[in-house]
């Protein structure tokens, strides 16, 4: 698919602000438009993909972490497009077999979350790939669970960046790209 000149209008067009949601002063970004419709969707995987792909800094990854739950979502046809495994990344006690984990703060509590620790080998290159970067809290904790797997992350691709928040400053060693700007 060639890239649209108009890719953020385009996909951000089909992403509905649901204010209040899930708690009062808060604007969530619902992509549930954007991924019933199949050329909006496609495109997003085609443009996520290509962060990860042959010409990436450092070349192909080996696989793409998925973060709990709509980063599955996001992550899972990236992973096919590039021909890489697929690593979900759970909220804590979801998964089977050894895990490592990593406790990390909200705006509202903490959470952990955890990866099987078979999931990588020593020295995997890995893309994180989510549907929203916020405050960066999650996308770190994710990453602090790869190295711990002796995995390497060479970059994040996020649907939408809400840039307003910071969330890429907590992520400065690596190389984020977002589709979307808010």
């Amino acid at each position: 698919m060639t890239p649209r000149p108009d890719l953020a209008e385009f996909l951000a067009a089909r992403v509905r602000d649901v204010p209040d949601y899930p708690l009062p002063g808060v604007l969530f970004k619902d992509i549930a438009p954007l991924l019933a419709d199949h050329e909006a969707y496609a495109a997003m995987v085609d443009a996520l993909a290509d962060f990860g792909g042959e010409h990436a800094p450092g070349g192909r990854v080996d696989k793409v972490v998925g973060i709990e739950a709509r980063g599955f979502i996001v992550a899972a046809p990236v992973a096919y497009k590039l021909r890489a495994g697929f690593v979900p990344v759970r909220k804590q006690g979801k998964l089977p077999a050894a895990t490592f984990a990593t406790t990390y703060d909200l705006e509202y509590g903490t959470a952990t979350i955890e990866v099987q620790r078979d999931a990588f080998t020593a020295g995997d290159r890995v893309l994180l790939v989510d549907d929203v970067l916020a405050t960066g809290g999650t996308a770190a904790a994710a990453m602090d669970l790869v190295h711990q797997a002796g995995a390497v992350v060479v970059g994040v691709a996020v649907l939408i960046e809400l840039g307003f928040l910071g969330g890429r400053a907590r992520l400065a060693d690596v190389d984020v790209q977002a589709l979307i700007t808010v």
